[in-house]
């Protein structure tokens, strides 16, 4: 039977995972192993897809994917004799993981410390070498590991004192925040990792912290657990104890468990996982000094030295760990290994088929040697136990998990469902009926809010702008550093600071939904649509946030744990239409079209770029992002109500981001526009004229035969070069060149102040008939489809330099896939403007 065919309400036991790759892989680390029991809690209200419930935490599986699970009933679990002898091998491995002689000198990979030493032992100037000795020795640097939503970020937060700075680590789409923190004389430098479930390479954030333990070895890890989720929080532990790094474990949340009426006795467990394990609660600070103290003594102290600071070996097996050794003797032959890797660990990762891994490996002289110790290996172990020598240690890990609880007396309590009051909720916010309508209300009073009350401080903003701008102008000497100040550096940073209130605001919204459990069941709720788009449900929130700006919203797809998901929406953001272009939209549309007509217009456009973006993520999806389809396997954690104080927090952060990636980004593009635009200049000449005879203008002329499928003449072509920089400068650009009236870039709704808008017609018409020689008759309606074809390459074609900047920010600082938004979306505003012309003409 598969877990798909299960209904609600229904339990079943695992008994095998099928299906290969990356998916097979992270289903069982999220803990679908044999022997464990699984609910079924509800569905989206799409009926895809589907909420289990296992190892005590809720998880959410698309039914394709549940497909790939086979499971039996309770019933016939309790008779298959090997389910039922489980418990007891669980137990026996525990029993029989070794415990290893610290000794050993070939099996711990060195951290910055013990390298200092080695130095120190070779120094000429052994006086010199103990001074620096001694002032590193006080200095402690602590990594902060752990699952998502297991609480990391609050222990930061409370130890740092909330002065982080983000780290600025090349090459990599997630941050890292950096702080200190003092205690009973010793200075801890504090790096919170991103949550990662495991150290697989399997998305960036578990790349990323494993290179981070890896190539920056901390003196110390803190291994942050969620204590309600015990099982599945160990299973990462596991894989720290293989890298043989000096860690203590965190237990967060044990308020929850003590509510809860939990059993468990963790100085047992730490002993027999040979880590000193501290009850914490990181929102109050409850354990945090314990927590310290514990990290000096074991930064002071020796391997071997307690029951709580010993390394031991977690047994996969006879033939994983005669496979290990084997591989072991190659690596340990070769000296440079150690200055990054535990030789075991290395060992693990090569028979688990890790490509990094592989990668390391091949540049060692015993490269051949050692891949055929690890074919040999693995061979076997598939011989004796009928599994891949991955999956065969991922079982192993989790049954020392299960084996180590056991031994520790561990029982979940039952005084208290933790999950009572999510489940209350959920069953309002994920219903069938009015799921989608709440969904939807929520999107409406967040972005009310972000474009009404935003507009309040925004208005407050641009009149300082505004101001500014008047007080150089009066106060400076007529020349170009003065025009240069005014309409190339304020009006540029203005462009920028002025939206900053908006975005703040809408921040706001996606960090409360994030912190509160809330984002998840959007997701939840969204995937079965966005699946068939080739996205994770957690591409929708970006995506409605492009109709506002698509600057926060390719920032935003940072929540999608996908690669290529997330770099699949980003791709297509460009074509939500976002508000910079709104006063383009009013312009030409208030200009050529009658007023019972303009509103079907204005949703054509917006229409037109959606089917257009579920086009072309089908074909960006298909045939140009490489990559495994991500499953659906997503952790659906308990309602929390966030902080305040946290909420800001983030929201502050966030919005310094946007002012620090964009600020720049704009100021140099907007005085590119503005030289463009300016030289050569001729104080005689009012501003149409001199539009026409800079070097923007001559651009616009030199261009204009490669717009002549559309229709477009220089005019129309220099506002679109213009818009390059910023969308808002488009109608301004525009109104300048033709009735020498910049005022269009103002407008939000219809406004014929003086008559503007019929002057504009006019002479856009005018020009066509003149560029093309139409003739009277055909020149008015020729004039009105070159006016939707020039709207629809604006809705299309090259996204500001803001956005462009952003999407190079999120992809690993890379200009490929930047270069390819800004190419493919300006190929296609032109094949699709020139194709509706075309077809037009035939009509007219």
């Amino acid at each position: 039977m598969k877990l798909s065919e299960l209904k609600t309400g229904e339990s079943a036991v695992i008994v095998k995972v099928s299906g290969h790759g990356g998916f097979r892989k992270r289903v069982i680390e999220m803990g679908f192993i044999k022997g464990k029991k699984v609910d079924v809690l509800l569905n989206a209200p799409l009926q895809d897809p589907v909420k289990y419930k296992i190892m005590g935490y809720e998880v959410s599986l698309r039914h394709s994917e549940a497909d790939h699970i086979e499971v039996v009933s309770i019933d016939e679990a309790k008779n298959d004799a090997k389910l039922s002898k489980a418990e007891e091998e669980d137990r026996q491995q525990v029993i029989n993981s070794k415990v290893i002689d610290s000794n050993d000198s070939d099996e711990q990979a060195l951290g910055d410390k013990m390298l200092v030493a080695e130095r120190k032992d070779n120094a000429s100037n052994e006086a010199l070498a103990e001074q620096e000795a001694e002032r590193l020795h006080r200095v402690i640097n602590v990594a902060l590991v752990g699952n998502p939503n297991c609480g990391k970020t609050s222990l930061f937060n409370f130890a740092s004192g909330a002065h982080e700075r983000v780290g600025n680590y090349s090459g990599v789409t997630v941050d890292a925040k950096v702080g200190e923190a003092n205690f009973n004389g010793y200075h801890f430098n504090l790096v919170d990792l991103p949550g990662t479930y495991s150290l697989s390479a399997y998305s960036p954030e578990e790349l990323y912290v494993r290179k981070q333990l890896i190539e920056h070895t901390p003196d110390i890890v803190i291994n942050v657990i969620d204590t309600s989720n015990l099982e599945r929080n160990l299973y990462l532990t596991t894989q720290l104890i293989d890298m043989h790094i000096r860690m203590v474990c965190a237990l967060n949340m044990f308020d929850e468990t003590e509510k809860r009426g939990d059993n468990i006795d963790y100085d047992k467990l730490g002993e027999l996982f040979g880590i000193s394990m501290i009850p914490t609660v990181f929102t109050n600070g409850r354990g945090v000094d314990k927590l310290f103290e514990t990290i000096i003594e074991l930064y002071e102290g020796k391997e071997d030295s307690s029951a709580h600071y010993r390394h031991i070996h977690i047994n996969h097996g006879h033939e994983i760990e005669h496979g290990i050794e084997h591989i072991q003797k190659y690596l340990k032959a070769d000296d440079s290994i150690r200055q990054r890797y535990s030789t075991r660990y290395l060992s693990i990762k090569l028979l688990e088929n890790d490509k990094h891994a592989e990668e390391y490996v091949s540049h060692l002289k015993s490269a051949k040697e050692i891949f055929a110790a690890r074919d040999e290996a693995a061979k076997r172990v598939k011989e004796e136990t009928l599994e891949d020598s991955e999956t065969a240690i991922m079982d192993a890990k989790y049954g020392f998990i299960h084996g180590a609880l056991q031994e520790a007396g561990y029982e979940p309590g039952k005084a208290k469902d933790t999950y009572q009051v999510t489940h209350l909720i959920d069953r309002i916010l994920t219903n069938k009926y009015v799921g989608f309508p709440i969904f939807v209300l929520l999107l409406f009073i967040m972005f009310s809010a972000t474009f009404v009350l935003g507009e309040i401080p925004k208005g407050w903003i641009e009149d300082g702008v505004a101001w500014l701008g008047e007080f150089i102008s009066n106060t400076m000497p007529d020349g170009p550093v003065k025009d240069m100040l005014v309409d190339g550096v304020i009006g540029g940073v203005g462009a920028v600071i002025v939206f900053l209130p908006q975005i703040l605001i809408l921040y706001f919204f996606i960090s409360y939904m994030e912190d509160s459990g809330y984002m998840a069941r959007a997701a939840f709720i969204m995937d079965k649509l966005m699946h068939k788009m080739g996205l994770h449900g957690k591409s929708f929130i970006p995506l409605i946030m492009g109709f506002g700006c698509n600057v926060p919203a390719v920032m935003a797809t940072r929540t999608i744990e996908s690669h290529r998901s997330r770099l699949i929406t980003m791709l297509i953001l460009p074509l939500m239409s976002c508000s910079a272009r709104l006063p383009i939209y009013i312009m030409v549309i208030g200009t050529f079209f009658a007023i019972q007509y303009r509103s079907l217009i204005m949703v054509s456009l917006y229409l037109i770029g959606i089917f257009l973006a579920v086009i072309l993520s089908r074909i960006f999806a298909s045939f140009v992002v490489k990559g495994e389809d991500t499953p659906f396997v997503m952790e659906l954690p308990p309602y929390r109500f966030p902080t305040w104080k946290a909420i800001g927090r983030h929201t502050w952060e966030k919005g310094k981001q946007y002012l620090k990636k964009m600020g720049g980004i704009i100021l140099v593009a907007s005085i590119i526009v503005w030289a463009l635009g300016y030289f050569p200049h001729n104080e005689e000449l009012d501003n149409q004229a001199q539009q026409e005879q800079s070097y923007i203008g001559r651009i616009g002329k030199t261009i204009e035969p490669i717009f002549t499928p559309q229709g477009f003449d220089w005019k129309l072509d220099v506002g679109l070069v213009s818009g390059v920089g910023a969308k808002e400068i488009v109608a301004s650009t525009m109104g300048v060149l033709y009735s020498n009236n910049d005022s269009f870039s103002d407008d939000q709704d219809y406004n014929d102040e003086d008559g503007k808008y019929e002057v504009l017609k006019k002479q856009m018409t005018s020009d066509l008939k003149k560029t093309y020689g139409y003739s009277d008759a055909e020149a008015a309606a020729k004039a009105t489809l070159t006016a939707y074809c020039f709207l629809l390459f604006v809705l299309l074609y090259f996204p500001c330099i803001a956005t462009i900047a952003a999407i190079k920010g999120e992809t690993t600082g890379s200009w490929k896939w930047a270069g390819f938004a800004a190419g493919y979306t300006t190929l296609l505003a032109w094949v699709v403007s020139a194709l509706v012309f075309q077809i037009g003409c035939l009509f007219i």
